[in-house]
């Protein structure tokens, strides 16, 4: 069983890999869906990704689109 601190690295991780794979940006939604993860679990990754500096936020109208930095890769 992961500890609270492995769980959040590995969601962290996981969340990384899914902006890596998709350069055009993803929303919440689609970071759920593609995660398995629950809103809050996501949300919360990309809060601590927004406090590093580590994505770009482009709005659309309501939505949120998540992508990395350029220059940032694996986490």
């Amino acid at each position: 069983m992961l500890n609270s601190k492995d769980e959040q690295m590995e969601n962290g991780n996981r969340i990384n890999n899914l902006l890596i794979e998709n350069p055009q940006g993803l929303t919440i939604t689609d970071l759920v869906k593609l995660s398995k993860l629950s809103r809050s679990t996501v949300r919360n990754v990309l809060s601590n990704f927004e406090g590093a500096k580590i994505v770009l936020i482009k709005k659309i109208g309501m939505a949120k689109i998540y992508t990395l930095k350029s220059h940032h890769g694996k986490i």
